[in-house]
């Protein structure tokens, strides 16, 4: 014979156990809750392809912003664009592998940290000079036919 008292206690502790539960699933986040801003797709920060036309690809810089032998740090994109030579555009990230500086210059056939002074080849990111001892990791872009570099 069952205890009406255990039996209803054990009712009571499932459903709240039950509810319990499916507020954690809902708190984890299904479709139906909006993404944080900082998340791709989020509805509360519309993607760059919702914002500009179709086909229209976000420029980083103009060719004729990137200097022959030089380059151009794009602090808010935390990359750096260099031409190495005429007409050879690379791009790699511009935070440092050593300690998350920001690089500041190119200058003389290195991309420069100013941090404690890392330096990186212009050609292909790799660590010319210590204390950083990997690389600055390349990132793909297109020089279109007006000058405008983006990425790939």
């Amino acid at each position: 014979m069952s205890d009406p008292t255990r039996t209803a206690r054990r009712t009571v502790l499932a459903a709240g156990a039950a509810t319990l539960a499916g507020g954690a699933l809902a708190a984890c986040g299904g479709d139906s809750e909006p993404k944080p801003v900082s998340e791709p797709g989020s509805a509360a920060a519309p993607s760059a392809a919702a914002s500009a036309p179709a086909g229209a690809v976000k420029a980083l810089a103009k060719a004729t912003e990137v200097p022959v032998g030089g380059g151009k740090v794009l602090k808010d994109e935390k990359l750096v664009i260099t031409q190495p030579t005429a007409g050879e555009y690379r791009c790699f990230s511009a935070v440092c592998t050593h300690s998350g500086c920001l690089v500041n210059k190119v200058a003389d056939g290195t991309i420069d940290c100013p941090c404690h002074d890392s330096k990186f080849k212009d050609t292909d990111g790799a660590v010319t000079k210590g204390p950083a001892t990997h690389s600055l990791t390349e990132k793909k872009i297109t020089v279109a036919a007006d000058g405008n570099i983006s990425l790939a």
